[in-house]
């Protein structure tokens, strides 16, 4: 493979990365949206677009394992390769989570735990990602620990949200509503609940995950990795 050739291909290589990550955000924000505002239409999209997101990871994938074992790169560029080829299955994963967020707003029958602001943990989770991406794209060493860091406040959250639900049913707490609900649907209801906020954290993680797969890609630097 001449040398231009090879590098034109690592370029779109990132650029093809960079566009994954921008649609898997999209459709975070979408399942966001429909969670908070039980729309349906949205959610559907969500869980509709998961077969992109699925066509394009397999297509960087191959990309990744071509450049590999037809140029047998070194240094800088194997780094890169394989830093992509982690980030990806990373992405892939957050896409996987949009849609089981889909998936709780059409399921999710009545309103529990009002107080419990899951479109504010969403966007702190989705955050973490964009800002990953934005170390990945231009190479920042320091955005990278930024996210790391931000990861702890992420899981406060997460871990308040859910001994909130958690501690509310167990003291026999009335569910949000009109006081009139199945208590068997208002429960299935609140394990959605505590589902999403799991859910969520884990975007955190695929976040954290990124960033340290970028610091190592950048300074050959592991120590976010464990």
């Amino acid at each position: 493979m001449a040398r231009n050739t090879y590098q034109s291909r690592l370029n779109q290589l990132e650029e093809d990365v960079l566009y994954l990550s921008e649609l898997v955000s999209e459709r975070v924000r979408y399942a966001l949206d429909a969670l908070e505002d039980k729309d349906e239409r949205k959610a559907q999209e969500v869980i509709e677009g998961d077969h992109e997101i699925n066509r394009i990871y397999l297509d960087l994938e191959q990309d990744c394992i071509d450049l590999l074992a037809l140029q047998q790169p070194v240094a800088g560029d194997l780094r890169f390769i394989a830093a992509s080829f982690k980030i990806i299955t990373d992405l892939e994963r957050i896409g996987d989570l949009a849609t089981n967020l889909a998936q709780y707003a059409i399921d999710a029958e009545n309103d529990v735990y009002a107080e419990v602001d899951i479109r504010r943990i969403g966007d702190a989770a989705l955050d973490m990602v964009d800002q990953a991406m934005d170390a990945y794209e231009t190479e920042d060493t320091d955005l990278c620990q930024s996210v790391a860091e931000r990861d702890d406040d992420l899981d406060a959250m997460c871990d308040s949200a859910s001994e909130s639900i958690v501690r509310d049913l167990m003291n026999g707490d009335d569910f949000e509503g009109d006081g009139d609900l199945d208590p068997e649907s208002a429960l299935v209801d609140v394990r959605r609940l505590l589902l999403t906020v799991r859910d969520l954290e884990r975007i955190g993680d695929h976040a954290v995950n990124v960033a340290a797969r970028t610091l190592y890609m950048i300074d050959n630097d592991d120590s976010l990795l464990f």
